[in-house]
């Protein structure tokens, strides 16, 4: 079982573009979320991936990913996951010596952008790029899987 540890910000301006790297597009939607656990499906490319999640203790969950075929990732998106499909770009930038992740996501969340950083432990200290905002780790209303049910007018309400 790994664990993930991650803490997610708001991005301000574009100043992150400076060092990121090409992007990829992912697409995504979930068979399921709820408090104790979600089960996404991922596609990025010519890879796809089955996701399960543990609902959040603080900043931490269990996370159970596994590559399955492209053909069965189109299929459950299709056929089982609920929601719209949530499209985005993720950009890997280098900062302070770690990679951060920002998202920029298109369709119903467009002009949604956010940064993540995951961590070793909850604990750990990293240095706060200038182009990141606010803190919403913990504002359920940034969570993948509830970006997938709202648009953009409504996040930042």
């Amino acid at each position: 079982m790994a664990v993930e540890i991650e803490r997610k910000f708001l991005v301000v301006d574009d100043g992150w573009r400076r060092t990121a790297d090409g992007g990829r597009v992912l697409r995504q939607a979930y068979v399921t979320h709820d408090p104790r656990a979600s089960v996404r499906v991922r596609l990025s490319d010519d890879r796809a991936w089955l996701t399960l999640k543990s609902g959040r203790a603080g900043i931490v969950r269990d996370e159970f990913e596994y590559e399955i075929s492209l053909a069965d990732a189109e299929d459950m998106l299709d056929r089982l996951c609920t929601g719209p499909v949530i499209e985005k770009t993720r950009y890997r930038v280098p900062h302070g010596g770690r990679i951060w992740e920002v998202d920029v996501f298109a369709g119903r969340a467009n002009g949604l952008v956010l940064a993540e950083i995951e961590l070793r432990a909850p604990d750990e200290a990293f240095d706060l790029p200038d182009w990141v905002g606010r803190e919403v780790t913990a504002d359920p209303r940034f969570r993948n899987s509830a970006i997938a049910l709202v648009s953009m007018p409504d996040l930042v309400a």
